[in-house]
């Protein structure tokens, strides 16, 4: 199979919770395990940092990446979903895996993955361990796909666990309480590892005490420093949170002198994400006059304060386009969107996509006013043809509405 093939046969043949939803959710580490085995154990090869996280586990990942590439070292760096091509998960020092190294990898183990009933999170998971053992990072960077105790990267002991924050999201799989969520994300905490919380709240902080205290895991609360000002190329309000659960972070790291990063190592990481990393769809400016700004945010936590920026932007008239998943919690987002805008409603093309007839209903009950579009794109075309140059245009509520627009490249700032 040539490499568009391959990547049609993962998407198509094995589940993917993020086009399929609950189909493709394992209910233990099994697979993980009996793919690590088969592969010879790459994770036991490597250093790792953990991220787990509600909201901000991506931006923290990409942080911590740049960081580590300004202080010399040759960083792989797993993160999910992608944007517009598969390869964007894995990458080591900002440089996608080859289109080569993903056929291999696929032919060589297929029949594997069929016999064992693999998800395409395992498998992908299984793909990154195995190029970063191969390549011979310094240390790699895995970010949870979702949860944490039950995710398919928690077969590693990394350097130091990371857990950005706790919100109400994927409640059908990991709880509808804060409490039940924390403590998922809380089964990344290893014996003996240190952990560091990015936020806390009344309802977790218990939750995170009782797990390190089990694990006998120094524990480190991000929010309780007072954070150095560094600039960012990350320009998001929320980023500051990112930014000191990042700096707590790597002064975990540099205690325990396997790496030493320096604070012109911090202030450079900080201000070249982008262009180390390759981040895309935070608080990503594509235009100017009108300002179009677009965000992958799609759950309560993320899209409240979103939403709070865009009101600190000056504008005559604000233009959303939005589309989300059909899983989506609709009467605990939809309240928290501005009823003085103009609404393009859209459906990201993936399965799990809402119907934007659906999304309009749910809209106009929270006064959001719009009309519907077949497709992410013309959604967009149509908001830039109405908007004037004192206009505001925002693009969001799912990454795969994001994943959709033409962001080839970001905007200088």
């Amino acid at each position: 199979m040539n490499y568009q093939e391959t990547i049609n046969w993962m998407f198509n043949q094995l589940p993917m919770y993020q086009l399929q939803g609950a189909s493709a959710y394992k209910k233990d580490l099994t697979n993980a395990h009996l793919l690590s085995n088969h592969l010879d154990n790459p994770e036991k090869k490597l250093k790792c940092i953990h991220v787990a996280g509600t909201n901000g586990k991506g931006s923290t990942s990409h942080m911590l990446a740049s960081i580590l590439q300004e202080a010399g070292y040759t960083v792989g760096l797993y993160t999910s979903p992608h944007l517009k091509d598969y390869r964007e998960r894995i990458k080591i020092n900002g440089e996608e895996i080859s289109e080569d190294f993903v056929c291999e990898f696929i032919t060589k183990n297929k029949a594997f993955f069929e016999a064992n009933d693999m998800s395409f999170f395992e498998m992908t998971v299984g793909l990154a361990f195995d190029y970063f053992a191969k390549e011979k990072v310094d240390i790699a960077i895995i970010e949870v796909g979702m949860g944490g105790r039950l995710d398919a990267t928690n077969i590693i002991t990394p350097l130091v666990s990371v857990i950005t924050n706790i919100g109400l999201d994927h409640t059908q799989f990991l709880g509808n309480t804060l409490e039940a969520i924390a403590f998922e994300k809380a089964g990344i905490i290893k014996p003996a590892i240190p952990v560091v919380i990015g936020e806390y709240t009344p309802e977790t902080k218990p939750v995170f005490l009782s797990k390190a205290n089990e694990n006998h895991s120094e524990i480190y609360f991000a929010s309780d420093l007072i954070s150095h000002n560094y600039p960012s190329d990350l320009i998001g309000d929320y980023q500051k949170h990112n930014k000191k659960t990042v700096l707590q972070t790597i002064a975990v790291i540099n205690s325990q002198k396997e790496f030493k990063i320096y604070e012109t190592d911090i202030k450079s990481g900080l201000l070249n994400v982008v262009h180390n990393t390759g981040l895309e769809g935070r608080w990503q400016q594509l235009g100017d006059s009108p300002k179009i700004i677009c965000d992958t945010a799609h759950n309560k936590n993320g899209l409240k304060i979103v939403m709070k920026q865009i009101q600190k932007e000056k504008f005559d008239t604000l233009h959303i386009v939005l589309g989300v998943v059909n899983d989506k919690d609709l009467d605990g987002v939809l309240p928290l969107f501005p009823t003085n805008a103009i609404y393009y409603f859209c459906k990201p093309n993936i399965p799990r996509g809402l119907e934007t007839n659906v999304l309009q209903q749910a809209a106009l009950k929270h006064n959001l006013i719009g009309d519907t579009y077949p497709s992410v794109a013309s959604a967009y075309s149509q908001s830039k043809k109405n908007a004037t140059g004192n206009d505001f245009i925002f693009i969001g509520g799912s990454t795969f509405v994001v994943a959709e627009l033409p962001i080839n490249k970001r905007i200088s700032l």
